[in-house]
């Protein structure tokens, strides 16, 4: 494959759940900076309408359809994406979450899978394992594996140590060892926590890195890292939550803990972690703190013991490859 410049220089990056958010504003910063950037997700059109809402140019912006929460589609969108890109690939983003905390039962994957483990965690932990030999065969010097992560799911953060509906926990991990199909839905095998679902599978993701940066980055020269942008507390994310909720949590984060970050700088951000030489530390998890302050300046975040475990992440990887049909 040809070389996609130095460091610092642009290259082609993919991007996972765009339509709106901090997807969508990651996609805007990175096409600024001159990065070619093909999104994933599970209605193109949609995608490219959203971007045109924001101006992007459309020379360096290709769809593909994509949908996480579906094994099969992770495999089709692939093959699809190999053989169509014609580009090497520089960098990936996983940045697509689903998040429902209303469900009073869970809903399930075309596999069977619980929804937002299946979207959040599987379908990228898939994702990630069919590209990773396409993202080493890139030139650029600075090759990245980006992930997003969650305060929530980070024990070390206050917003880790909120116990509603419960901590982020993977237990024993005996749902996944159980094949996680009904009756079960966690991944500790426990009744279903539709908020503790979502910050299980954000720390299934933020495993993932850490154990990607154990395993791959001596071998491979690829950048691993995840960063928490800040509390994008207006994010579609939030869209199933109740309308209260919807008005009062922005105004909390702006008015009294100061955690606050609009879609745009929280999208600028991502684009930094993907871009920037700075950001060439594999291993990290960025973060901007959970009070903001004009000019701060991002910093590598302590994870928990849950999150930074190796004998934890190493099972959950092994699990995660048999979830996915890969073992």
């Amino acid at each position: 494959m040809v070389a996609s410049g130095a460091a610092g220089t642009p290259g082609t990056v993919l991007i996972t759940g765009t339509t709106s958010g901090v997807g969508l504003n990651a996609v805007k910063a990175l096409v600024d900076r001159g990065w070619y950037v093909v999104t994933l997700n599970r209605d193109p059109v949609r995608a490219a309408a959203a971007a045109a809402t924001l101006a992007i140019p459309t020379a360096q912006l290709s769809h593909l359809r994509m949908d996480l929460g579906d094994l099969e589609s992770v495999r089709v969108g692939v093959e699809t994406l190999v053989a169509s890109l014609g580009r090497p690939i520089d960098a990936l983003v996983i940045n697509a979450a689903v998040y429902k905390p209303r469900l009073k039962q869970p809903e399930r994957s075309p596999q069977g899978y619980e929804q937002s483990m299946a979207t959040n965690h599987l379908g990228h932990f898939l994702l990630i394992q069919m590209l990773l030999a396409d993202l080493q065969q890139s030139s650029h010097p600075s090759r990245r594996l980006i992930i997003l992560g969650t305060v929530t799911a980070n024990s070390k953060e206050l917003g880790g140590k909120i116990p509603i509906p419960a901590p982020a926990d993977l237990g024993d991990l005996s749902g996944f060892e159980a094949g996680f199909k009904a009756p079960i839905a966690m991944a500790n095998g426990k009744p279903f926590k539709p908020g503790k679902a979502y910050k299980d599978s954000k720390l299934c993701n933020m495993i993932t890195s850490q154990e990607l940066h154990r395993r791959l980055h001596q071998t491979t020269g690829i950048i691993f890292s995840s960063l928490y942008p800040g509390c994008v507390a207006d994010t579609p994310l939030f869209r199933n939550t109740p309308q209260l909720f919807q008005k009062v949590f922005p105004w909390f984060q702006k008015n009294i803990t100061g955690g606050y970050v609009s879609q745009a700088l929280a999208g600028e951000r991502v684009a930094q972690v993907v871009a920037d030489p700075e950001f060439a530390v594999s291993g990290v998890h960025w973060s901007w703190g959970n009070r903001q302050k004009q000019g701060g300046k991002q910093f590598s975040q302590e994870l928990s013991d849950k999150a930074s475990n190796p004998t934890t992440a190493a099972k959950m990887w092994d699990y995660s490859l048999k979830l996915v049909g890969l073992a």
